[in-house]
């Protein structure tokens, strides 16, 4: 746990769960992020953070725009015109930080767009994983107790270790359950690479293709199905990297706290950049 949740003052716990489920969470994983990727603090990519949300959601909410080729060249929407002004402060925002880093191995736009990648898939993803977890645990309280159970065995009351967690069979069960029934990335695209006949149809290249009744009927539920991270030479990176982040995170809250799901929780999943609770989860701490 952060520094800074040992200074909230004593609340009502739902209250507090607020806080701790809202702000702590996001603030953790954007601190983890920040300064795996560039030796940062989180209050020093703050700005980034709010600006490539903000980017995220516009480019959501504008995805299925039609636009009329050469007039929304000359006619840019608000929307359009604010993207345009986010994406500019984003990249003097990185490059303030890249600056002071002597050697640069790699081109100026390379450099922000691998950077915009960590900020939003590193820290937003895994902030949406241990909120719907959070959320399950706190609705099936029995397999909230093994998990405890399993992070008190291996860990007693001492800051959770690389070497403990890969141990973590229960809990390893319970985060695939969670991406499983809220994946944070809800679909890959799949697009053709060159023209290529299938029988009788001829798909043209850089066709966007899906399976009409989902990825697990086409596959007979082979491990095809089940691909929160991707699958094969473009599978993410971070995968390792984000379930060691929410094993630790999750050991600690767990060792601290047992929780149930406040009655103000509103369930109403949306898909806005990731699947996340549209008004975060709310859920009752009670201290151990």
């Amino acid at each position: 746990m952060s520094n800074k949740d040992k200074a909230y003052p004593k609340r009502e716990p739902d209250t507090f769960a607020k806080k701790l489920l809202g702000d702590g969470l996001i603030t953790t994983t954007e601190e983890v992020i920040s300064r795996t990727a560039f030796g940062s603090s989180y209050l020093e990519g703050q700005n980034i953070f709010e600006m490539m949300m903000k980017l995220a959601f516009l480019l959501s909410k504008n995805a299925l725009t039609v636009r009329i080729p050469g007039i929304s060249k000359i006619f840019k929407t608000s929307d359009e015109m604010e993207a345009e002004k986010l994406e500019k402060g984003v990249y003097a925002s990185i490059m303030d930080i890249a600056k002071k880093r002597e050697k640069k191995r790699i081109s100026v736009d390379d450099l922000v767009d691998e950077c915009k990648t960590f900020y939003i898939a590193g820290q937003e993803t895994t902030n949406t994983l241990l909120a719907w977890t959070v959320f399950l645990l706190a609705l099936h309280t029995n397999w909230q107790e093994e998990a405890r159970k399993e992070v008190m065995e291996l860990f007693g009351k001492q800051t959770p270790n690389l070497d403990g967690i890969t141990k973590l069979k229960t809990m390893s069960m319970i985060f695939n359950e969670s991406l499983r029934l809220y994946p944070p990335v809800a679909g890959f695209a799949r697009k053709v690479g060159r023209e290529v006949r299938l029988g009788n149809v001829i798909v043209p290249a850089n066709v966007a293709l899906r399976f009409a009744e989902g990825v697990a009927k086409a596959t007979d539920n082979n491990i095809g199905a089940f691909v929160p991270f991707g699958i094969g030479p473009r599978s993410c990176v971070g995968l390792n990297f984000a379930i060691n982040e929410a094993k630790i995170a999750l050991s600690m809250i767990l060792q601290r706290y047992s929780f149930t799901l406040s009655p103000g929780y509103v369930h109403s999943p949306i898909q806005y950049v990731t699947v996340r609770p549209q008004h975060g989860v709310q859920v009752m701490l009670h201290p151990l």
